[in-house]
């Protein structure tokens, strides 16, 4: 008996979920002090010893949250991109989003207004500054009169953005201090740098609110992805709702690199896997995209801990590792 495309789709979040609880536990139990799964869950419960309460809800918990919501940020970001784009190549990272958005990190950090309190919620808004900005200026060299924006062109220009960006972010890191410079290249890398509950707080509002917000718009993104035509025959205000799509998907790529690090290739990636698994109905794929993003870099910052020993290796080169190899098959399958 076949199984229809919500039985399916409830199925594959239902083994994500699961792939998600059991990284949860093997990632809480990555560092110094094992701790069994068993006291792991008394502890969340509030039953655990000071020691455990300690490693694991102000050390080891954090991290591992901030890796879920940055994970399922970029991986809704990437789908929306890669929809109202009709561009199976774009994610935030390949079209300098992310860039833009370090670019205004960077900036924040040489101004000297990063170490109060405050400042930590602020990180989101200029890192969305940077990324709107970049954004403006793919839209703008992208567009040629008479033909739009063509998809490979896009991705093309965004990864000179990107390389021109990054270059930027270096130079700027000749102007700091040692601690600002360890900063940037920390962020650069794709580190989970961000692992204390003050930058969980400051992210989980965006999450709370664009990745829903997506989600009623998964129709519209369905229509999208037809020909311009068929959407406006269907009835879609297709500019102004590509628009405002864009716009969430980039205030949601900023919002995660923002606390999260320069962690690429995860918008491209989990949407891709997602949609050979449920198909391109976005109502299904947006959710179950969200699980993936979360689940691969959760998996990539457990990976980074462990595969070297003493040394960790940042989350954002892991998930580069595959996703570059992943990204050049696209490219050369992309006409």
């Amino acid at each position: 008996m076949s199984i229809n495309r919500s039985s399916r789709s409830a199925l594959v979040m239902s083994i994500l979920g699961g792939a998600i609880v059991l990284m949860f536990l093997a990632s809480a139990n990555m560092g110094y002090k094992w701790i069994p799964p068993v006291d792991i869950v008394k502890t969340l419960f509030g039953y655990g010893t000071p020691k455990q309460e300690l490693v694991l809800l102000e050390f080891r918990l954090p991290r591992i949250v901030l890796a879920i919501l940055v994970g399922a940020g970029l991986a809704v970001s990437g789908a929306v991109l890669q929809a109202v784009t009709r561009n199976p190549l774009a994610d935030p990272a390949i079209l300098g989003i992310t860039s833009g958005a370090g670019l205004g990190v960077s900036l924040y950090v040489i101004s000297g207004l990063m170490g109060t309190f405050s400042s930590i919620f602020a990180l989101p808004v200029v890192a969305m500054l940077g990324a709107f900005a970049t954004a403006a200026a793919l839209y703008i060299l992208s567009y040629k009169r008479g033909e739009g924006i063509r998809p490979i062109r896009i991705v093309l220009i965004g990864v000179a953005l990107a390389a021109g960006i990054n270059a930027a972010m270096m130079v700027l890191a000749t102007m700091m201090d040692s601690n600002e410079y360890q900063f940037v290249y920390t962020w650069l890398a794709g580190t989970l740098w961000a692992t204390n509950w003050q930058y969980v707080l400051a992210l989980l509002p965006w999450i709370v609110i664009l990745v829903p917000l997506t989600m009623l718009y998964a129709r519209h993104l369905n229509i999208i992805t037809l020909t311009e035509q068929v959407a406006i025959g269907l009835g879609t205000a297709v500019e102004r709702t590509r628009q405002s799509l864009i716009a969430a998907a980039v205030a949601l790529a900023a919002a995660c690199v923002a606390v999260g690090g320069g962690i690429g290739f995860v918008g491209l990636l989990a949407p891709h896997l997602t949609r050979r698994l449920i198909g391109p109905q976005h109502q299904y794929l947006i959710p179950a995209s969200a699980m993936t993003g979360a689940l691969l870099v959760l998996a990539a910052d457990a990976i980074g801990r462990v595969i070297l020993g003493t040394t960790e290796v940042s989350a954002g080169i892991v998930v580069a590792i595959i996703g570059a190899p992943y990204f050049i098959y696209l490219l050369l399958r992309t006409r």
